[in-house]
């Protein structure tokens, strides 16, 4: 059986691999964090895992909508650039990367991560990386924020001098 055709015949569970919630976070880390602490995990959990290609690394463009108002009519506001890309393990398991930008192998290095993911041995790990970096990752769009915050103008608290 396919990793594909036991994925059909497994209803998606809460907590498990599977779970399109808890693959969307792992995604979403994986595509942030910068590509050396990618390559940092992934030589401390698997330094000799096999992996076949199977898209790869590419990088292209996607339209990008946006809607007036927030909720208006959707229009077309630009292209972006991407890059991905899909490996398969020499288990079976299937891992896809995909993030802003034309760092292929950032792009390469999620896909075997996500494909790790999926295997019992190493999915702690990952977990647990994952997990630390998405508290970092929130610790630095604060800061950011914060220093955003700083330079904020309230036109509304300006006077103007009557001279």
């Amino acid at each position: 059986m396919t990793p594909k055709e036991y994925a059909m015949d497994r209803p998606a569970q809460a907590g498990s691999v599977l779970d399109p919630v808890l693959r969307r976070r792992l995604m979403a880390v994986l595509a942030r964090l910068p590509r050396q602490r990618l390559e940092s995990i992934l030589a401390q959990i698997a330094p000799d895992v096999e992996i076949h290609p199977v898209r790869g690394p590419e990088t292209g463009l996607v339209m990008v909508r946006g809607r007036i108002g927030g909720g208006g009519s959707p229009f077309n506001l630009g292209e972006a650039t991407v890059s991905r890309a899909t490996v398969r393990l020499s288990t079976g398991e299937i891992g896809h990367g995909q993030l802003l930008g034309t760092d292929r192998q950032h792009a390469r290095l999620a896909a075997i991560l996500d494909a790790l993911h999926q295997r019992g041995d190493h999915q702690g790990a990952i977990a647990a990386f994952i997990t630390d970096s998405e508290a970092e990752l929130a610790q630095a769009e604060r800061r950011q924020a914060e220093e955003t915050a700083a330079t904020r103008v309230d036109f509304f608290t300006m006077v103007r001098g009557d001279d």
